[in-house]
């Protein structure tokens, strides 16, 4: 191996080896042997393998006796030659505790998978023989942490190791026994095959060094009559293996593993809360119960003496007695894994209540759901799975649209695996969906923490969703339509940010959607509802952005499309426009947003071509009045009361987005400008405000105040229309000018100053005529006054 030889040869050896490898370029070179003899290569390399210092590994040293003539091996042309891989072993191991898992807490994870492995070895041998659970008790895992001494013990009555097996499986890094176990059993076919096994890399045992310096394991196989003791230290490359001799530690079957913690991880690990913990996080699910050493109190009532009192006299040889009740502490086995894997049962023997209380113990809910779905996945991809919508909506912010909502708890083989996805088994919009998924051959990396990316996991993602699609058409199918509302109010966001991310399932997502319409304001209608009620002229799906459901309901856009009788969605929240417009077509049907330039509704007015001659001078006068403000100014054919409204065109920005765009705590000011689309100022030539404005730029086209008439009713427009106008000031200012000419005099104030004259003596005569009375204040104060002297 090249960073092996690199590393164990000098500067000379390797000088002196550059000649060789030139003269006999066709030469490899041979590895060394492990013993401390030598080899010789055919390029006449002496290989003399010795022990390095320390015991770090094996120091390798090179000498170069002979050369091969480059005409010899031209002629041979270049034989061949194969060589294994060499490790040092301590390295190996350094790589494996420190670089391979995230978490020190896994530990407990791969050592009790281990534990499960080795019963149910036992468990599938003593099917054919009887006599291996002859002794032992029970099939079980016990986990006992010792504060005092800084020590967690593992035992579980497995199958246990024989001397052979215990250098075979332990003192072999990366060689499973499990994976070993699996091939005997494929090739025996008559036995068939236990899938239930865990074990696949063989690395998984030497995860204890992440939190311990030391490490024993004693180990009684019912084919041995002797019990062994493995034993290493962290940070070595060499371990003891020796006969158990000691009567009080001799087990009848298995195997028990003592971890002597590190200094700064006993506090944590030997803590019995903490190893109670993680079993029910990462082991709960194990098929063997699994028992940890718990701290339990109970109360207890003990007799304690009372005093006599004076004056009575205590019999004698009797003591009045009193019972009291007291808390006693202490400490015994406790089942740890007491939920069981509902997803591996049969849907038909599961009741709806079952599902209900796994859900609320696996994800602490105290609400049931929604709905849940169980299914099986066979075929190219083999899972398990329930899934279920919780009953209510994430009561924290930071938990909406989140991806790693920690919602879907991987498993493999029932093991935890890992809760922490960013989008690889489920789509962001779908967070909000919690659930078990349950394989026995997912693409993990060594340390079962990483889901990697394959053909395997997208195509579990895509059953995933489709299943989860199955389960919420379900709710929104059902007679009871109250389930599907609580559904749409709690997640509807979702579904609508689905629209968005996800084009492929968009048949899928739109029937899903629910919004107020004109004609049904109080109740959300579905789009299938929408196109049964659509008349046959109409062609497409009307919809109006705002930011209200009362200002959807007054805007102008409206008008005409309601009095034709023609439907039209609101979109009162801040996702719906995007959402639409993602979607642009349902049914064959387009969205069209009234609130833009060129709406067709079906049936064009027949006098549209005369108005339109009639109102040309006036369309030209008011852009000329308004200049730079709007692209151009035309008759409308969505209006009947309001006098004018101002639409955007059709590639822009609508009112409602540019009002979201300039809301955004981080948007680019700089893109709004370029995003606003032009402005259309449409006019109603049916209105009287409109009719004297017509009559105006015919007849007085230089009038002032028809000028500034033309002004406020653009801004008025402006405000109408779901814009914001640039000065607010300014339009109230002209908005109170015109209230003082409107109103004045109207309820006599005086209009000159000889009125105001009039009235002023009047008004004193009349003060002089009337006698005044002065009443003095009150000299007499309360006894409850606070300023009383």
């Amino acid at each position: 191996m090249a960073p092996a030889l690199s590393g164990s040869l000098g500067a000379s050896s390797v000088a002196a080896l550059r000649p060789c490898a030139r003269r006999a370029p066709g030469a490899g070179l041979v590895a060394a042997t492990r013993g401390k003899g030598a080899a010789r290569c055919a390029g006449g390399v002496r290989w003399e393998a010795g022990s390095g210092s320390g015991g770090r590994g094996r120091l390798v040293r090179a000498r170069c006796e002979a050369a091969v003539a480059e005409k010899a091996a031209g002629e041979e042309g270049g034989a061949e030659e194969k060589f294994e891989y060499q490790a040092e072993v301590s390295r190996l191991l350094d790589l494996i505790v420190h670089s391979l898992y995230s978490h020190k807490e896994v530990f407990l994870r791969e050592l009790v998978s281990n534990a499960s492995d080795a019963l149910d070895k036992l468990r599938f041998l003593g099917v054919t023989d009887s006599s291996l659970l002859a002794d032992g008790g029970e099939l079980e895992i016990r986990i006992k942490p010792d504060q005092d001494a800084g020590t967690i013990t593992i035992t579980d009555t497995g199958i246990g190791m024989t001397k052979d097996e215990l250098k075979d499986c332990l003192g072999t890094i990366a060689q499973s026994g499990t994976s070993k176990f699996l091939k005997a059993l494929k090739e025996n076919k008559d036995l068939g095959a236990d899938n239930g096994l865990i074990g696949q890399f063989g690395v998984g045992f030497y995860s204890a060094f992440l939190v311990a310096e030391k490490v024993v394991v004693s180990t009684k196989s019912p084919k041995s009559d002797k019990q062994y003791v493995w034993e290493a230290v962290a940070d070595s490359s060499s371990y003891v293996i020796k006969e158990e001799t000691d009567p009080e530690k001799m087990l009848t079957r298995g195997t028990q593993i003592t971890l002597v913690l590190r200094p700064d991880d006993k506090y944590e690990f030997a803590d019995p809360g903490r190893i109670q913990g993680l079993v029910k996080n990462y082991s709960q699910f194990v098929s063997f119960p699994i028992y940890t050493w718990q701290e339990k109190s109970r109360t207890i009532e003990v007799e304690e003496d009372e005093e006599t009192k004076e004056g009575e006299e205590a019999t004698e040889g009797e003591q009045k007695k009193k019972k009291k009740t007291v808390t006693e502490k202490y400490w015994d086995w406790e089942l740890a894994n007491e939920t069981k894997p509902i997803w591996m049962r049969s849907p038909k023997e599961i009741e709806k209540t079952e599902y209900n209380e796994f859900y609320k113990k696996a994800f602490n809910e105290f609400l049931d759901p929604l709905a849940y779905t169980h299914f099986t996945t066979e075929g190219e991809v083999e899972f398990r799975s329930v899934l279920y919508i919780p009953g209510m909506a994430p009561l924290s912010n930071e938990e909406i649209m989140n991806p790693k909502t920690k919602n879907i708890r991987l498993y493999v083989k029932r093991v935890f695996i890992s809760d922490d996805f960013d989008g690889e088994l489920f789509p962001r919009y779908l967070s909000f969906v919690k659930g078990v998924v349950d394989s026995n051959d997912l693409p993990l990396n060594v340390s079962r923490e990483i889901l990697q990316e394959s053909r395997i996991v997208r195509i579990m993602r895509k059953r995933l969703v489709r299943k989860t699609f199955d389960m919420i058409e379900e709710i929104s199918e059902k007679d009871d339509k109250e389930d599907y509302k609580k559904f749409w109010e709690s997640f509807g966001k979702f579904i609508k940010l689905g629209c968005i991310e996800d084009t492929g399932n968009h048949k899928r997502l739109a029937p899903l959607l629910r919004f107020h319409t004109s004609k049904n304001e109080a109740d959300m209608i579905s789009l299938d509802q929408y196109v049964e009620s659509m008349p046959e002229n109409q062609k497409a799906i009307y919809y109006i952005a705002t930011d209200s459901l009362q200002s959807a309901k007054t805007a102008p856009f409206l008008e005409k499309l309601v009095q034709k009788d023609i439907e039209v969605l609101y979109l009162i929240e801040p996702i719906d426009e995007v959402a639409i417009q993602n979607l642009q077509t349902y049914k064959e049907k387009k969205f069209v947003d009234i609130s833009k330039e060129d709406l067709e509704m079906g049936d064009e007015d027949e006098d549209n071509k005369e108005t339109k001659q009639e109102y040309t001078l006036l369309c030209d006068w008011v852009k000329q009045q308004l200049g730079e403000k709007v692209a151009k100014v035309q008759i409308s054919k969505r209006l009947s009361s309001s006098p004018c409204v101002l639409v955007s065109g059709k590639f822009g920005w609508s009112a409602n987005m540019e009002r979201l765009m300039k809301a955004q705590t981080l948007g680019d000011t700089s893109s709004l400008e370029f995003m606003r689309g032009r402005r259309i100022f449409e006019i109603n030539p049916d209105h009287p405000i409109v009719k004297d404005l017509n009559a105006a730029c015919k007849n007085e086209p230089d009038s002032t105040e028809a000028k500034r008439a033309v002004e406020l009713l653009y801004e008025t427009a402006l405000i109408s229309s779901g814009y914001t106008p640039d000065s607010p000031a300014e339009l109230g200012g002209k908005i109170y000018e015109m209230m003082t000419i409107a109103l004045g005099g109207r309820w006599g104030r005086p209009d000159n100053e000889a009125e105001a004259a009039t009235t002023g003596e009047a008004s004193t005569d009349s003060s002089e005529a009337t006698v005044t009375e002065v009443i003095e204040p009150s000299e007499v104060r309360p006894e409850s006054d606070p300023w009383r002297d």
